[in-house]
């Protein structure tokens, strides 16, 4: 009996510790991705996932810095991480406020909208705000002052299911803080 109980958590020891190990999101869900995040993942109180670049700590302990004006989300086509041109110019708007800050640090939210399952949506979700981030340091911006979280489908902006509602749910969102 002790060995049947002894296999079952080897086996799901392997699967844990494989589990975090994907360099892609899983098939099934808005489909395939080219990024690939360097950056490893922490898992926040709300089940967000991200790449933390403070080290040892997370930038949402800071005190909040209220939305810039004229900054608003990165919105993404379905199946796509990739930075539509259209989305660029919000982009280079983080990227002058952020030089023009030097006190002040960024995470980058990404979500998705409700299809897929949950595992891919927080992939998906994190591969935009990874594409978002190296669009913001390829601007200028160190990658010392950003983080990544990814929330999945969690935090729509708009409930629905019709495309309407999804398109304004696959974005990144920005978040301010005021940097130690």
């Amino acid at each position: 009996m002790k060995s049947k109980y002894a296999s079952f958590f080897l086996v799901a020891a392997a699967v844990a510790m494989t589990a975090g190990c994907r360099t892609k999101p899983p098939a099934g869900g808005e489909g395939d991705l080219d990024s690939d995040l360097s950056a490893g993942g922490w898992i926040d109180g709300d089940g967000a996932i991200g790449a933390s670049a403070l080290p040892g700590g997370n930038f949402q302990d800071l005190p909040r810095v209220d939305t810039p004006a004229g900054v608003y989300p990165v919105y993404f086509a379905y199946n796509d991480s990739s930075i539509p041109a259209g989305e660029r110019a919000k982009i280079a708007v983080v990227a002058n406020f952020m030089r023009d800050n030097p006190g002040v640090v960024l995470v980058v939210e990404g979500n998705c909208d409700e299809r897929g399952t949950n595992e891919y949506n927080m992939s998906l979700g994190e591969y935009r705000a990874g594409s978002v981030r190296d669009a913001l340091a390829a601007e200028g911006v160190s990658g010392q002052r950003i983080q990544t979280v990814s929330y999945g489908e969690e935090r729509p902006a708009v409930f629905g299911s019709d495309e309407s509602a999804w398109s304004q749910n696959r974005r990144a969102e920005f978040a301010f803080y005021k940097g130690e």
